[in-house]
Protein backbone atom coordinates (compact mmCIF):
# COMPACT_ATOMS: atom_id res chain seq x y z
CA UNK A 1 0.00 0.00 0.00
CA UNK A 2 1.41 3.55 -1.45
CA UNK A 3 2.56 5.89 2.04
CA UNK A 4 2.86 9.31 1.49
CA UNK A 5 4.02 12.18 3.34
CA UNK A 6 4.17 16.20 2.68
CA UNK A 7 5.98 18.69 3.79
CA UNK A 8 7.62 22.36 3.04
CA UNK A 9 3.92 23.68 3.95
CA UNK A 10 3.97 27.35 6.45
CA UNK A 11 2.62 30.87 6.27
CA UNK A 12 3.87 32.73 3.53
CA UNK A 13 3.26 36.33 2.52
CA UNK A 14 0.87 37.19 -0.36
CA UNK A 15 3.63 37.02 -3.32
CA UNK A 16 5.65 34.55 -1.66
CA UNK A 17 6.82 31.35 -2.62
CA UNK A 18 6.88 27.99 -0.93
CA UNK A 19 8.56 24.54 -2.70
CA UNK A 20 6.00 21.30 -1.38
CA UNK A 21 7.74 17.97 -0.91
CA UNK A 22 6.01 14.49 -1.22
CA UNK A 23 8.00 11.56 -0.63
CA UNK A 24 6.31 7.80 -1.15
CA UNK A 25 7.03 4.41 -0.72
CA UNK A 26 5.06 0.97 -0.92
CA UNK A 27 5.13 1.34 -4.68
CA UNK A 28 7.05 1.87 -7.53
CA UNK A 29 6.95 5.19 -7.99
CA UNK A 30 8.85 5.69 -11.50
CA UNK A 31 6.12 3.86 -12.92
CA UNK A 32 3.00 5.94 -11.47
CA UNK A 33 1.41 9.43 -12.30
CA UNK A 34 1.64 12.11 -9.29
CA UNK A 35 -0.86 14.20 -8.78
CA UNK A 36 -0.94 17.51 -6.34
CA UNK A 37 -4.01 18.38 -4.73
CA UNK A 38 -5.05 20.88 -2.18
CA UNK A 39 -8.52 21.30 0.58
CA UNK A 40 -9.06 24.77 1.09
CA UNK A 41 -11.25 25.04 4.30
CA UNK A 42 -14.41 24.23 4.39
CA UNK A 43 -14.34 22.91 0.85
CA UNK A 44 -13.71 19.87 -1.06
CA UNK A 45 -10.57 18.52 -2.16
CA UNK A 46 -9.39 19.45 -5.66
CA UNK A 47 -6.55 18.91 -7.57
CA UNK A 48 -3.90 21.23 -8.93
CA UNK A 49 -1.11 19.67 -10.60
CA UNK A 50 -0.47 16.31 -12.29
CA UNK A 51 3.07 14.56 -13.50
CA UNK A 52 2.61 11.51 -15.22
CA UNK A 53 5.67 9.07 -15.09
CA UNK A 54 6.99 10.51 -18.79
CA UNK A 55 7.34 13.37 -17.04
CA UNK A 56 4.17 15.40 -18.56
CA UNK A 57 2.42 18.22 -16.58
CA UNK A 58 -1.26 19.24 -16.51
CA UNK A 59 -2.31 22.04 -14.13
CA UNK A 60 -5.50 23.25 -12.82
CA UNK A 61 -5.95 27.04 -14.52
CA UNK A 62 -6.10 28.71 -11.38
CA UNK A 63 -2.66 27.85 -10.78
CA UNK A 64 -1.11 27.67 -14.12
CA UNK A 65 1.89 29.89 -14.43
CA UNK A 66 2.57 29.86 -10.76
CA UNK A 67 3.04 26.46 -9.71
CA UNK A 68 5.16 23.80 -11.41
CA UNK A 69 4.90 20.19 -10.41
CA UNK A 70 8.46 18.21 -10.64
CA UNK A 71 9.38 14.51 -9.32
CA UNK A 72 12.61 13.02 -8.04
CA UNK A 73 12.32 9.29 -9.26
CA UNK A 74 15.57 8.27 -7.34
CA UNK A 75 14.21 9.98 -4.46
CA UNK A 76 10.82 8.60 -5.07
CA UNK A 77 9.85 12.74 -4.20
CA UNK A 78 7.47 14.83 -6.03
CA UNK A 79 7.78 18.34 -5.61
CA UNK A 80 5.46 21.21 -6.26
CA UNK A 81 7.15 24.59 -6.44
CA UNK A 82 4.38 27.52 -5.33
CA UNK A 83 5.18 31.40 -6.78
CA UNK A 84 3.35 34.58 -6.44
CA UNK A 85 0.73 32.93 -3.94
CA UNK A 86 -2.55 34.50 -3.32
CA UNK A 87 -4.53 34.36 0.20
CA UNK A 88 -7.18 31.74 -2.47
CA UNK A 89 -3.99 29.37 -2.27
CA UNK A 90 -4.38 28.60 1.53
CA UNK A 91 -4.96 25.04 1.83
CA UNK A 92 -4.22 21.83 2.96
CA UNK A 93 -1.78 20.39 -0.09
CA UNK A 94 -1.99 16.54 -0.88
CA UNK A 95 0.11 14.62 -3.03
CA UNK A 96 -1.09 11.13 -3.62
CA UNK A 97 -0.66 8.50 -7.24
CA UNK A 98 -3.42 9.19 -9.93
CA UNK A 99 -5.19 7.70 -13.25
CA UNK A 100 -6.13 8.99 -16.10
CA UNK A 101 -9.93 7.73 -17.49
CA UNK A 102 -12.09 10.75 -18.34
CA UNK A 103 -10.10 13.11 -16.34
CA UNK A 104 -7.71 12.61 -13.21
CA UNK A 105 -8.84 10.67 -10.50
CA UNK A 106 -6.70 9.78 -7.38
CA UNK A 107 -6.07 5.85 -7.94
CA UNK A 108 -4.91 5.35 -3.95
CA UNK A 109 -7.13 5.88 -0.81
CA UNK A 110 -4.39 5.91 0.80
CA UNK A 111 -3.64 9.42 1.68
CA UNK A 112 -1.31 11.25 3.77
CA UNK A 113 -1.56 14.00 6.69
CA UNK A 114 -1.25 17.04 4.02
CA UNK A 115 0.67 20.01 4.47
CA UNK A 116 -0.69 23.35 5.50
CA UNK A 117 -0.13 26.37 3.03
CA UNK A 118 -1.76 29.43 4.64
CA UNK A 119 -0.98 33.32 2.50
CA UNK A 120 -1.73 35.98 4.48
CA UNK A 121 0.00 38.93 5.24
Amino acid sequence: QVQLVESGGGLVQPGGSLRLSCAASGIIFSHNHMGWYRQPPGKQRELVAVITNGESTNYADSVKGRFTISRDNAKNTVYLQMNSLKPEDTAVYYCNTVIRRSNWFPSSDSWGQGTQVTVSS
